[in-house]
């Protein structure tokens, strides 16, 4: 595997469907590849033979499922920072105008058994009601159906909830330039945020660490929502100090139109709850957007998260109590 193959592996996998020589050959631009539509026949059948794409007729190629796993798995070195990218990339891609709540937010897509639908939702329900989510807006599909690009797999139901990178999308917006800098469990003491006991920096990462803290049953969502005390995803991110002010306007909007998500922010040049900042910097504690799904995990429920995994017109997400509504 080499850069070239993984990256039509990834021009696959994103679109998801039946791909030819040449769209693929005007996709690999976007990463930096100039190859002819000869040239990329040349790496497919290599693909092919080691079962990474598979012929579909004259239409083209699609990526198998080996070929997903290898997408996940290869080349890890070159994967370092690839999260802080995907989040400065969609950060820009944000187009939410908070005044008529329309326009695109960045999704966590997350998937869970069919048959553990309902008690998935009633596991959800008091997590959306609490202060540790981004927004109480989600979008759910069955098996078959799209939310974003993604289809959701079969046996399965999916459901898209607001990435907390939208917040740096709104501040970018704004003229607010916003570093994300760790992905953490946030330690929760009478519904507030007391400390961080685990954190992996965005820079460093080439995973998501929000992911990673799920995965590895860090957290404890359900205690923080239901006694006050437990711990959530969270993460710590700085915008320049002479921006603290307009900030706390910006964050104060926000919440009036029920975009949640900042827990904290601080003073410039001063830690937050014991991070140091940059020089001329103020910190920000932000709401992990997979919460939610993370309270399932901990009830034994097996998930599988997409974290930032598609852009979506905020004004169509339906708020979890009229989804629950239809469901129950």
């Amino acid at each position: 595997m080499n850069k070239t193959m993984l990256s039509i592996l990834k021009v696959l996998d994103k679109h998801n469907c039946t791909m030819g020589s040449k769209e693929i050959s005007k996709e690999l631009k976007f990463y930096g590849i100039d190859l002819t539509e000869r040239t990329v026949r040349y790496h497919l059948r290599i693909l092919d033979e080691r079962g990474y794409t598979e012929i579909c007729g004259r239409e083209g190629r699609k990526i198998t499922e080996k070929g997903r796993d290898e997408l996940k798995h290869s080349l890890v070195s070159l994967k370092v920072g690839f999260v802080i990218s995907k989040i400065e990339a969609l950060s820009y891609q944000t187009t939410l105008n908070l005044d008529s709540l329309e326009g695109n937010v960045i999704l966590n897509v997350s998937y869970f058994p069919t048959e553990k639908f309902k008690e998935s939702l009633k596991i959800m329900k008091p997590v959306f009601s609490s202060p540790f989510i981004m927004s109480d807006r989600m979008i759910l599909a069955k098996e078959g159906e799209l939310i974003g690009d993604l289809i959701v797999p079969k046996g399965m139901v999916g459901i898209g909830t607001v990435c907390s990178v939208t917040i740096n999308g709104v501040f970018l917006k704004a003229g607010i330039p916003v570093t994300s800098r760790f992905g953490g469990v946030l330690e929760v003491e009478k519904r507030k945020p007391k400390r961080f006991i685990s954190l992996i920096s965005y820079e460093g990462s080439s995973l998501d660490p929000l992911e990673i803290f799920i995965s590895s049953r860090m957290t404890n969502v359900n205690g923080a929502v239901k006694k006050g005390a437990g711990k959530i995803l969270a993460s710590f991110r700085e915008i320049p100090a002479i921006c603290a002010e307009e900030a706390k306007g910006l964050a104060k909007k926000m919440s009036e139109r029920g975009i949640k998500g900042i827990l904290m922010i601080g003073d410039p040049n001063k830690p937050l709850l014991e991070i140091d900042v940059g020089i001329d910097k103020v910190g920000l504690i932000v709401v992990g957007g997979l919460n939610p799904i993370a309270a399932i995990h901990e009830a034994n429920i097996p998930t599988e998260s997409k974290a930032m995994s598609t852009l979506f017109e905020y004004s169509k997400l339906l708020r979890f109590n009229e989804i629950e509504g239809e469901a129950l």
